[in-house]
């Protein structure tokens, strides 16, 4: 069977069952504080299971793109040195939402690997929870029976809380587990060593391909169980595995999932997978073939490339493919780009929306990729740097923390630092590495630190109703309540049962306002929401008012209430985003689409996908479209519970990298002009925005702009501004008749006047240049100036020094000089003097920089330093005599 026949047959067995089939939810996580990206299939679910949402259907069935490289879940470093580990990976499961339990879930899964799949019975095992007394958890008994009747007891394991107790988090639904691992060895293999053994024990071709997943407990905040009033089945099955065992491989990548990639890169490298001398290209070739998919996928769904974040993750991810290319298959210029074709291709009948965006993924890994290369280069500089002081003294073991500055600021892997290492005749200090590894680490998790006391329940409740889109007050009770420590202090969260407060999502901030407890007779305690989150389907009122467990326990009727002010605002902001992106599409081309945006009561920030610099001339064009469009004040047309599929086909537009219901909001201002999927707040017409006004342009990342604006009061504050700051300037200027012209003329005059000084100071620089050459003391193998000199700027001290080496030979200058108040150090050595001795001079001057108290670097033949002490620059003169 292929890839694409064992991912349907999957499918088609669980519809047989009656289970609804559900697409993947986007690889980035939304709404979820405790995720970046989703890495298991039971991650769009969370909210059946804590029971803050109703299940579309009670038994559900998918394949989930998941994504593992950050957190306790993470892979990265394993992948493409094993054969079986992924970043991204495909989750199959079916669930049951307190529905069917731990009797179809064992049956139904063996009748699917034996008898659809035909997988050998005998290669077969299947783990059950041993219990854990510490917990209070008996031996899952049941699991047990049900197994012995279908495998027999020789074919079962017990397996302890580590390997066969699934956890949410540290809180939450869980339960017991039972997995079903397969045995992929050799006929000759089996016969010498039972597969039995081998579960459990990181053996290639011993895999885990199933995990049952039982909910039975919850798993309080103090650590102890209590039963879930339903019970439900989640289980995952690794897709990539399954391929291998039913293709009867021996590697992930020998199936038709990794194979189209990694013929290409074949073809590119001129390399045979499998077939090399070196190890470490069959390695780049397992590690390229997977990235290329979590890079793909993770930008398809809305996670660009960045220095923060999930967006580190995916840079990260796609650098340690591009590093393996370049050092082990000789990929000198940008190649990884080239594979999003073969995988838009492959999945285009799966997953669909890598094909829609395969221009866009292409680029931004393409610029990627360019920037990466120079840093790369700049990295090996770097180590050799390294390499060549620490040989200096005598030293073959490169610091813990040096290969961790490799790793972290130039995306070097330790494997690699190694390697290079070992060619030089160097080693890495591991333990060291392990250690600063460690401390970021510890850092992360401090600095992400946040401890949340349990749920304290007040009433059940079916879930949050939002009456935000009609109402700007409500009378609710609270259903639950908790407090949080923070690093900036504590806070209350508080769920009601219905709430006007619309949570922050889609780019819109949370709403502020009011809780108004008890009421005017019995007296009245009000306390301040700060802000509005959106928990998976949780809708949490922020507040950090102080002692508030006796009122909010023992509220009745509570009276919710934003602050209408800004929430007119903000919506002011969201409807000019969707008149804004309209008129882009318009002007710029249909390719604009939305990679993120931010809105409150102040701006409005808006990423789009563009690959070049947006000119003043088009956005004067989409700013007079928005603008037109206001003074239209064109109603609101908004549908609410629309079939999905009926939005799409009518036209509207949909966010990549956005999990939409089956049912959904449309926001439509003129059918013909601005047409969107939205769960924003907006205006009921246009002309309440009153004016729009871009104040910024820039770019975001490869193939991504940025965009700033204000409307209504703000705009307005922003062109009296520009007017205020237009009178002072022509206060300042007498009241020049024509601004513009008189302000050229100024500028013709300070570059006349520049040009003079620069005249002068070259003069004086020349004639600095004579006295120093004739006070140079000579030696037998170089010439020497040590100097205090006046010079008016640092880079003069640049230019002197070159200057003089254009003229002296074997030249060795040291200059200090006071510019600006700051003491400036430069150290020059001619080149073969530098060849011939090793002497550096970024050490040098970083030495002498201590006199001075500062510090600086550079080259070995140029460096210069600054620093905050002008007194020691005579100090730091008479030392660099000493020097040479």
């Amino acid at each position: 069977m292929t890839s694409h026949q064992i991912r349907q047959a999957f499918l088609d067995f669980f519809r047989s069952k009656e289970h609804l089939i559900v697409p993947s939810a986007p690889l980035v996580a939304k709404n979820d504080p405790t995720l970046m990206f989703n890495n298991s299939g039971m991650a769009q679910f969370k909210d059946f299971f804590l029971g803050n949402g109703t299940p579309p259907s009670r038994r559900i069935a998918d394949t989930q793109k998941c994504l593992r490289v950050s957190g306790k879940h993470n892979d990265l470093e394993d992948v493409g040195f094993d054969t079986y580990h992924h970043t991204m990976f495909e989750m199959l499961g079916n669930w049951s939402f307190g529905d069917y339990f731990k009797k179809e879930a064992i049956a139904w899964a063996w009748e699917l690997l034996t008898g659809v799949y035909q997988l050998p019975k005998d290669r077969l095992y299947v783990s059950v929870f041993e219990g854990n007394e510490a917990d209070g958890v008996p031996f899952d008994q049941e699991a047990w029976d049900l197994w012995k009747g279908i495998v027999g007891e020789e074919r079962i394991i017990l397996g302890n809380k580590k390997d066969n107790f699934w956890e949410m988090g540290d809180t939450g639904p869980c339960g017991p587990c039972s997995e079903i691992h397969i045995d992929l060895r050799s006929p000759a293999e089996v016969a010498e060593v039972s597969g039995k053994s081998l579960v459990n024990n990181d053996h290639p071709q011993v895999v885990e391909i199933w995990n049952l997943v039982f909910m039975q407990f919850e798993r309080k905040a103090d650590g102890s169980l209590i039963p879930l009033p339903s019970t439900h089945v989640d289980t995952g099955m690794g897709f990539e595995r399954l391929c291998m065992a039913i293709q009867q491989k021996t590697s992930n990548y020998d199936t038709d999932v990794f194979q189209n990639t990694i013929q290409v890169l074949e073809t590119l490298s001129g390399k045979k997978y499998g077939q090399n001398d070196e190890p470490f290209a069959d390695i780049a070739m397992r590690v390229i073939s997977d990235h290329i998919r979590a890079v793909s996928f993770a930008i398809t769904d809305g996670q660009l490339p960045s220095n923060v974040k999930a967006g580190y993750v995916i840079r990260r991810i796609l650098r340690r493919a591009v590093r393996y290319g370049y050092s082990y298959l000789g990929f000198q210029e940008p190649f990884f780009h080239k594979l999003v074709s073969v995988l838009a291709e492959q999945f285009k009948d799966v997953f669909t929306e890598l094909k829609d965006q395969e221009e866009f993924v292409t680029r931004v890994i393409l610029e990627e990729e360019k920037s990466f290369l120079r840093t790369l280069e700049s990295g090996l500089k770097r180590l050799d740097s390294i390499m060549s002081g620490l040989k200096e003294k005598g030293i073959n073991t490169i610091p813990g923390n040096e290969v961790f500055e490799l790793s972290d600021t130039f995306g070097f892997p330790v494997d690699l630092t190694a390697l290079i290492a070992r060619e030089k005749s160097f080693q890495i200090d591991e333990t060291g590495y392990q250690d600063a590894l460690a401390e970021q680490k510890k850092r992360s998790r401090q600095d992400a630190a946040k401890e949340a006391t349990d749920w304290i329940e007040l009433r059940e409740s079916d879930g949050v109703e939002f009456l935000g889109y009609d109402f700007e007050e409500t009378h609710s009770h609270i259903v639950k309540y908790r407090k949080v420590k923070t690093k900036t202090g504590e806070e209350y969260h508080i769920v009601l049962d219905r709430t006007p407060f619309y949570a922050e999502m889609g780019g819109q901030v949370g709403d502020t306002g009011t809780l108004i407890l008890g009421s005017k007779e019995e007296g009245e305690r009000t306390i301040a929401i700060v802000d509005t989150k959106k928990e998976n389907d949780l809708f949490v009122h922020v507040s950090r008012d102080k002692n508030l467990d006796e009122a909010l326990s023992g509220a009745g009727i509570v009276t919710a209430k934003i602050d209408t002010g800004r929430r007119n605002k903000i919506k002011s902001n969201h409807t000019a985003t969707h008149l804004m992106l309209s008129s882009m599409r318009e002007v710029l081309g249909t390719h604009v689409s939305q990679k993120g945006s931010f809105l409150n009561d102040e701006v409005l920030r808006f990423d789009f996908a563009h690959f070049s610099k947006v000119t003043d001339e088009e956005l004067r064009k989409i700013e007079d479209r928005v603008n037109e469009k206001i003074r239209e004040n064109i109603a609101l047309d908004e549908r609410r519970n629309v079939p999905i599929q009926q939005a799409l086909d009518a036209g509207a537009t949909a966010t990549f990298g956005e999990k939409y219901g089956d049912f959904v909001r449309l926001i439509i201002f003129d059918p013909k002009f601005s047409f969107e999927l939205c769960g924003g707040t907006h205006v009921p017409s246009t002309g309440e925005i009153g004016v729009f006004k871009f104040i910024s342009e820039g770019s975001v990342s490869a193939g991504v702009r940025r965009v700033e604006a204000v409307t209504g009061e703000k705009a307005l504050e922003l062109m009296r501004q520009q007017e205020e700051t237009l009178n002072t300037i022509k206060d300042l200027l007498k009241g020049p008749s024509d601004l513009v012209k008189a302000v050229e003329s100024l500028i013709e005059e300070r570059s006349a006047l520049q040009k003079k000084i620069a005249a002068l100071e070259n003069e004086k620089i020349q004639a600095l240049k004579l006295a120093l050459v004739t006070n140079m003391e000579s030696h037998s193998t170089f010439n020497l100036i040590v100097q205090k000199v006046d010079v008016p700027s640092a880079d003069s001290l640049k230019q002197l020094s070159y200057e003089l080496r254009d003229q002296v030979e074997n030249l060795i200058a040291v200059f200090g000089a006071e510019i600006g108040g700051k003491p400036q150090l430069s150290v020059f050595i001619a080149e073969n003097i530098v060849q011939e001795t090793g002497l550096n001079a970024g050490k040098i001057v970083k030495d002498l920089a201590k006199d001075i108290r500062g510090g600086g670097g550079g080259q070995p033949f140029f460096a210069t330093a600054g620093g905050s002490d002008a007194s020691g620059l005579d100090a730091a003169l008479d030392k660099a005599k000493g020097l040479f």
